[in-house]
């Protein structure tokens, strides 16, 4: 009986506990890094943010890959300028990007969990669709906190709408990017 294949390059599952602790930490990094990589746009910027919680999901496996953006999101409340723009605290939760902000947590969790069950580098049509699906999953998410303050014409128009095609192409990026990184080196 043949083993099965890891999902992830990074192998999370095989981590020791300090290992996990640091590729938390890492991947809190990447994504505060990819916050300050942004187009400013109103009510909701658009960010990498959003490619990077499909990357860690997947490659992190979705019990670490939620962790971390958990950690991630408790560095935001506790002020860290860790969000769009260097931004950092409560209020963010509860203004218009509150819905995205919780979204992420569930967007690395499904991302993680189709990952772990071959939605991977190993097959790219299925992380790209894991990956379009957690985008969409984010958008709905976000758009819903958003019509609130807004009604839901202006949340579709101006929290969705203006993000759809970013979403399919980081998808994309994400399927391609999850293959190279899964495929084996040769010496």
């Amino acid at each position: 009986m043949t083993p099965t294949p890891a999902f992830s390059p990074v192998n999370p599952h095989s981590l020791s506990l300090p290992l996990r602790l640091l590729a938390v930490a890492f991947g809190t990094v990447l994504l505060a890094v990819s916050s300050r990589i942004e187009v400013p746009m109103v009510p909701v910027p658009v960010t990498m943010q959003t490619f990077t919680v499909a990357m860690i999901g997947a490659l992190y496996g979705w019990r670490l890959g939620t962790l971390t953006v958990l950690a991630w999101l408790g560095q935001a409340a506790l002020g860290l300028p860790v969000l769009a723009g260097g931004a950092g605290g409560l209020a963010h939760f509860a203004g218009p990007t509150g819905g995205y902000l919780a979204a992420f947590a569930v967007m690395a969790a499904q991302i993680g969990w189709l990952a772990e069950r071959g939605w991977n580098g190993d097959r790219a049509g299925l992380a790209f669709l894991s990956m379009l699906a957690g985008n969409l999953i984010c958008l709905a998410m976000g758009a819903a906190w958003l019509s609130r303050g807004i009604g839901w014409d202006a949340a579709i128009t101006h929290g969705v709408l203006p993000f759809l095609v970013g979403a399919v192409l980081k998808s994309a990026v994400g399927a391609l990017a999850l293959r190279q990184l899964g495929r084996p080196r040769r010496a």
